[in-house]
């Protein structure tokens, strides 16, 4: 049984799709352990609290660089004994110290089809603006492994939805999570957790 830890920073709705999924029994060897959050004030962690989640807090204003803070967040993850890394919205960068501690351990999803719209500078609304100024026909979600590339470890999952011409950021966000995101995540960490993921090079392989 792996101990998952989710990192947030915000009002955690794929966090939520998570402990959804694990009680319906959709999350096979692998239980949500702690939710560690960037900021005291987040809704995430509320979630986590009242479905009985062990929760952290390491304030990223409380450190003078991104170093420090990742060497912190590094130390948290070994006390927790996390054997894999989920992150939930969480809207700090970590040094590279983390992801090559955790190689191929640690998980994110993005709001696009990467590698469209990704990167630095690609997160929230500003995708789905980013979507629409393109006027692609399609858009959807990304479940990666997490290396030092932003958005650039290897791809595991994604799911494509339709874009339609009355799209708004909000609205095209709102399916987005729904459709894609929170589908898509809960079926990579239990394809992680039930060791069924391989990677060869950039490129996952789903074991059947």
């Amino acid at each position: 049984m792996k101990n998952i830890c989710v990192l947030v920073s915000g009002g955690g709705t794929n966090l939520q799709a998570l402990i959804d999924a694990e009680k319906r029994g959709e999350i096979k060897n692998g239980r949500i352990t702690c939710v560690i959050s960037s900021k005291a004030d987040a809704y995430a962690l509320k979630r986590a609290a009242e479905n009985g989640i062990k929760t952290r807090v390491l304030a990223r204003k409380e450190y003078d660089d991104t170093v420090s803070y990742s060497m912190a967040m590094l130390d948290i993850l070994n006390e927790e004994k996390a054997g894999l890394v989920v992150y939930a919205g969480f809207m700090t960068i970590l040094d590279k110290c983390v992801c090559r501690a955790y190689p191929n351990k640690m998980l994110n999803v993005h709001p696009a089809l990467i590698p469209s719209f990704c990167g630095k500078g690609f997160y929230g609304l500003k995708v789905h603006e980013a979507v629409l100024e393109k006027g692609v026909k399609l858009t959807g979600a990304t479940v990666h492994f997490v290396n030092e590339v932003c958005d650039g470890g290897p791809i595991i999952l994604q799911e494509a939805i339709p874009v339609f011409n009355d799209d708004t950021p909000e609205s095209l966000q709102k399916r987005v999570m729904e459709q894609c995101e929170h589908k898509l995540l809960p079926k990579a960490v239990s394809l992680f957790c039930e060791d069924r993921i391989e990677v060869r090079g950039n490129i996952t392989i789903i074991v059947r």
